[in-house]
């Protein structure tokens, strides 16, 4: 089996590449897309101002998200099919154009169709510069490039809001779009001028393959992966939000969801070279990994989406200062990752990643034993340990798949992980919202409304009295215990899926530049 995937792979075509210049085009690339997920949440009020549309506006993160995630999967496929370049190019272009297309908007309504188009090309970055890492590194040069990726990632995701705000404050909001034009221009030139790919001679079909020459898309296949996609995590984002969860249209998304479903596994199980192909889930490895990472999307809502929430509701805190608690967390996650090498060469790839995420599991249960209302230190002390413990097990998963398959199943496999990290996330923002709002409701009564509209209310001093602030503040407190034991559960999930499912070493394949 291990050979006949090393006959599959395409020889290096990293003789005649000069790296550096790749290298920062996938820099630039994954900036761009990190920062485009979070730039926008400073200048809502701006963009509300001048377009209108208000009840609109939570579409501007939906719509991107959606776009992304469902389209993560099927580029995968089509660069194991294409090549990594044509699709990198084609994702980078749709990008910049809807950038351009937004900067242009009229209404709320064409500014969130723009950041769906974004959102097209945001899910070629994301997944395509993760498998041409895997492409133009050796296994054990791997973990440095992948840390540099988290680095720049980490760093331009923190940045997006300040960026976001100085651009609204002394220009536009329009410029938050333009600014991508430039970078994304020089990374698009760079990639086109310098990324050399190995001579295609094989199917890129990957396991069950077989057929001679370029193999065909299955167009059907990703319609119905994509439709799929779209209509369940409309039923995620928006139930419990826009509508409630056993209402019509929660109920309607839902059952769409499960018939789209069943006709996409009906139509991948027949076609030559499915978009999302059996193997990602019938080998050991690759299953348990994506089951692991879509506990770690899961569980990665708890720290970004609640906790500076309770840093300005609990601890008082100013819109700056709460991101900075959150914001330590990705300063120790490159940091671990760069040196998860010296861990999984020792104990292998499952070991270093459940020592990770059994050390993030004991840290998330540390939360609820914080002192109320607490000190800002003792939290963002959480939230690094959080980040080193993330970091030594996110990277060697990543890595790990990448190294047990050949050039032709990469791109597959590394979107089918990436896919279900942002199907976690959805899941868990849904799943979170839920058990936040309960327990307000459980503790406040059938006024407690939400969090989002308790975390407002103590925004303003004099909108309640001092019992009631106190009140709600510990409401608040109490629904964020409650949301991070459920974030310690999914990383009990991660672990065990890694310890029932993943071998103990993971079948690697011979890399010649190892040697």
């Amino acid at each position: 089996m291990r050979a006949a995937q090393a006959a599959r792979t395409p020889p290096p075509g990293g003789k005649a590449l000069r790296r550096g210049p790749v290298v920062a085009a996938m820099m630039m690339s994954v900036a761009l897309a990190a920062l485009d997920g979070t730039v926008i949440a400073t200048a809502v009020p701006q963009i509300v101002a001048d377009l209108g549309g208000f009840s609109l506006f939570s579409w501007l993160f939906s719509g991107y998200l959606l776009a992304v995630t469902v389209t993560i999967p099927v580029y995968g496929r089509l660069s194991d099919t294409y090549g990594r370049k044509p699709v990198l190019i084609t994702g980078i272009v749709l990008f910049l154009v809807g950038s351009l297309l937004c900067a242009s908007a009229w209404d709320m309504a064409s500014l969130i169709a723009f950041r769906v188009v974004q959102g097209l090309g945001g899910g070629a970055l994301q997944g395509t510069v993760q498998t041409i890492a895997g492409d133009l590194y050796p296994l054990k040069d791997r973990p440095r490039i992948q840390a540099r990726l988290s680095g720049v990632w980490a760093a331009s995701a923190v940045a997006g809001p300040a960026v976001g705000g100085l651009l609204t404050t002394y220009a536009d909001w329009r410029w938050i779009f333009l600014v991508n034009l430039p970078v994304g221009a020089l990374a698009l030139w760079l990639t086109a001028r310098y990324l050399v790919e190995p001579g295609r001679t094989g199917t890129g079909t990957g396991a069950g393959g077989g057929a001679s020459g370029r193999a065909r898309v299955d167009w059907p296949g990703a319609l119905l992966v994509f439709a799929s996609g779209t209509v369940l995590l409309t039923a995620l984002v928006q139930g419990g939000v826009a509508w409630p969860w056993l209402s019509a249209p929660s109920l309607g998304l839902l059952g769409a969801g499960a018939v789209l479903v069943a006709a996409t596994v009906a139509v991948e199980r027949r076609a030559a070279s499915p978009i999302v192909p059996g193997w990602v889930w019938r080998r050991r490895t690759i299953a348990a990994v994506n089951l692991a990472l879509g506990a770690l999307g899961l569980l990665m809502v708890a720290p970004s989406v609640f906790l500076p929430t309770y840093a300005q509701a609990v601890l008082g805190l100013g819109p700056v200062a709460a991101g900075f608690v959150l914001s330590v967390m990705i300063l120790s996650w490159p940091v671990s990752a760069s040196l998860s090498h010296h861990v999984y060469r020792r104990v292998g790839f499952r070991q270093s990643a459940v020592i990770g995420m059994t050390l993030a599991m004991l840290t998330l249960l540390a939360f609820p034993f914080l002192p109320y209302p607490g000190e800002p230190w003792q939290p963002a002390l959480l939230m690094l340990l959080l980040g080193a413990a993330l970091g030594l097990f996110q990277l060697p998963l990543i890595v790990g798949v990448q190294s047990t398959v050949g050039w032709s199943e990469r791109g597959t496999a590394t979107g089918s992980v990436l896919f279900c990290r942002q199907i976690g996330q959805s899941v868990g923002a849904a799943l979170f919202g839920a058990v936040a709002n309960t327990v307000l409701i459980s503790r406040l009564g059938t006024s407690g409304g939400d969090l989002d509209s308790a975390a407002r209310a103590l925004d303003d001093p004099g909108a309640l009295a001092p019992a009631a602030s106190e009140s709600l503040r510990r409401a608040v407190d109490a629904a964020v215990e409650y949301v991070y034991l459920g974030a310690a559960a999914a990383a009990a999930l991660a672990v065990a899926a890694l310890l029932l499912l993943a071998p103990r070493r993971f079948p690697v394949l011979k890399d010649p530049d190892d040697d």
